[in-house]
């Protein structure tokens, strides 16, 4: 399949692009710079700008564009993290549907921040959509796809969790205090914390990519854990101790309404519509999780 990439230099992008083309797919790269490399496509997402006679022959479309959150959040920056994701998205979904003939699958990153703080409730992609800044980032995001959807093309978008990879993201910033011994849970601890190694989430987009699901999919390992749990997972992966905790208020000195929401609060997440159609995580347990990202 010829396969069109946004984010193809980010955390996720960077492993997924080369593992599509081991099994045999043509990539293409969008990039906002210069072109510099073959299958390389530039564009300007906040401009508008994408030339559609490039993407001719397209049969697939993964967007996986959007600014970091884990950063303190100003009025500038909840605009940026927004915006991040629906224009690109918006423009990518309007392209895809005006190209002859139409890829027949869009896909879409989103986060599990959907659902909102919702404490032990289990969630599945069922389950009612949540209140409060992530929640509505996500539910604009996943509504940038629409003009997609209203060309009939399968439109894919995920909620995912942490993705456990050393070489980025949660884990690798939490790696260096977590060695020295002076990290542990965080708050009270009891908080959900949906997680996927990135191996496990490459695979479920080539999953998709090549599968008929369509709609919302939950990307997370199908064994949540709190983040208590995860915090004695990790000393116990790298072999320290996890007896100091962050409290709560230090979180929300240091960070405002992004320290509450991404690490305060939580979602007990199981992806129950990949696992009943036959995806299978080679990483379900936080263990073996940590693990293969710790080698990776």
């Amino acid at each position: 399949m010829k396969i069109l990439v946004s984010g193809a230099s980010g955390m996720i992008g960077s492993v997924l692009v080369p593992a599509l083309r081991a099994a045999g797919h043509d990539v293409l790269r969008l990039v906002r710079r210069e072109e510099a490399a073959s299958g390389e496509i530039r564009w300007d997402p906040a401009a508008g700008e994408l030339d559609a006679a490039r993407l001719q022959g397209v049969d697939a479309v993964v967007s996986l564009s959007g600014a970091n959150v884990g950063k303190r959040w100003t009025d500038v920056r909840k605009r940026e993290i927004l915006d991040s994701r629906v224009r690109p998205n918006e423009l990518l979904a309007r392209t895809a549907a005006a190209l002859d003939p139409r890829p027949t699958v869009f896909v879409s990153a989103g986060g599990t921040g959907i659902y909102g703080n919702r404490g032990d409730e289990i969630l599945t992609e069922d389950s009612a959509l949540g209140s409060g800044f992530l929640a509505d980032v996500g539910k604009a995001w996943a509504a940038a796809a629409d003009p997609a959807r209203d060309a009939d093309i399968r439109v894919v978008t995920f909620r995912q969790g942490v993705v456990l990879t050393r070489r980025g993201g949660a884990l690798a910033r939490m790696l260096t205090p977590f060695k020295l011994g002076v990290a542990g849970r965080i708050g009270s601890g009891k908080q959900w914390f949906p997680w996927v190694t990135v191996e496990d989430l490459v695979a479920a987009y080539a999953f998709v990519v090549e599968s008929d699901l369509a709609g919302a999919v939950n990307l997370t390992a199908p064994n949540p854990v709190t983040n208590g749990q995860f915090a004695n997972a990790l000393g116990k992966a790298i072999r320290r101790p996890t007896v100091i905790p962050t409290p709560a208020l230090a979180i929300r000195t240091l960070y405002g309404e992004m320290g509450e929401a991404v690490l305060l609060e939580g979602q007990r997440v199981l992806p129950a519509r990949l696992t009943d159609a036959g995806f299978e995580f080679s990483a379900p347990t936080i263990d073996v999780g940590l693990a293969r990202a710790l080698a990776d």
